[in-house]
């Protein structure tokens, strides 16, 4: 499926870049074609299968000897499979003797166990963190990390970028009237996401306080700020199983609110999160493709935006010496 580009425009890179190695795995190979499209390159060649027993076999079929390496490989469903195959794909370019390897993670899965919240749990995404560098990669690519503490847990370089000017630019699009706007945060946690979405387009903001009684399972309870007779805004990284969000757009709706836009950089969709998004009273559900969906599967009210350009750009960057957070200057309002 060919998704439509973002309303985000942004140029191509200046200079040829022959020399980028980019490379898939196979969670989501259309991202990949779409950023190997935004450069002007391909996409290497590799075998990647899996033996009668499970196990995963990868071999690069190109030399890569002194090359700078991008693997583009998001840890989504179905996670385990997913990460593994990454390390192993990293490995095999470790041992090819590539000048660099970057792991270029769309979404970075684990990353919402991210601190102890009860006795005896894991921090996985700390966990990953040190796998990916046990296994070869030298510096990590992702977008909207669950929170900017992941970058700490990793001991080599991490370029951290966001999908927001993507959305941003399209929810300028849907020409709303300003009077009538409104940014709200599903909960307590997402604030200082929704305070600089609020900035952006210059609007006030709400924030719903939300009790979660175990996980997976979100009650919104009071909402802070006024939302009667406003076009709402809801802002955050995950759709999971979509709890969360439909609980608050039940109670927004129920408090006056004249229509909700949800806004997410990541479509897990798990469990009964489609049907929960069909049936609830939110008007448009805009994501990104970081998490592969074809069309046909994703519910009429959900609208996919590619993040390919935003990646191709921090890529040809990373691979040029240039300054990432320059191109991505939102990062700087992400700290208010």
């Amino acid at each position: 499926m060919v998704l439509e580009m973002p309303y985000a425009q942004l140029e191509r890179a200046v200079n040829p870049t022959h020399d980028i190695k980019l490379f898939s795995g196979r969670s989501n190979p259309q991202l990949a074609q779409e950023i190997a499209d935004y450069l002007g390159t391909t996409v290497g060649p590799m075998v990647i299968k899996n033996f009668a027993d499970g196990e995963i076999y990868v071999q690069i079929k190109e030399s890569i000897r002194g090359d700078d390496v991008f693997i583009v490989q998001p840890v989504c469903n179905p996670v385990n499979e997913n990460l593994m195959e990454l390390l192993i794909i990293i490995d095999a370019f470790k041992r090819a003797s590539a000048k660099s390897i970057t792991a270029v993670i769309p979404y970075y899965g684990y990353a919402r166990q991210d601190r102890k919240t009860s006795g005896r749990e894991a921090i996985t995404a700390k966990l990953v963190a040190d796998l990916l560098t046990t296994a070869g990669a030298n510096r990590v690519l992702a977008m909207d990390l669950h929170t900017g503490q992941i970058q700490g847990f990793f001991n080599i370089l991490v370029d951290h970028i966001f999908a927001n000017p993507i959305i941003v630019d399209y929810v300028k699009n849907l020409n709303i009237n300003p009077d009538e706007l409104i940014a709200v945060s599903p909960d307590m946690g997402g604030a200082n996401r929704t305070r600089a979405f609020a900035k952006k387009l210059d609007c006030p903001m709400a924030i719903i306080d939300k009790r979660r009684d175990k996980h997976n399972e979100a009650i919104a309870a009071h909402i802070i700020g006024d939302v009667e007779g406003k076009v709402c805004l809801m802002f955050d990284d995950i759709i999971d199983t979509a709890g969360t969000i439909c609980e608050a757009a039940k109670l927004i709706k129920a408090k006056g609110a004249k229509k909700i836009y949800v806004c997410a950089t990541h479509a897990v969709f798990s469990g009964p999160a489609r049907e929960r998004l069909q049936n609830s009273p939110i008007e448009e559900v805009i994501v990104t493709n970081t998490i592969p969906w074809k069309k046909e599967d994703l519910p009429t009210n959900v609208k996919q935006l590619s993040v390919a350009p935003l990646l191709g750009q921090a890529i040809s960057r990373i691979h040029d010496d240039e300054s990432v957070s320059s191109l991505f200057g939102f990062e700087k309002e992400m700290k208010v």
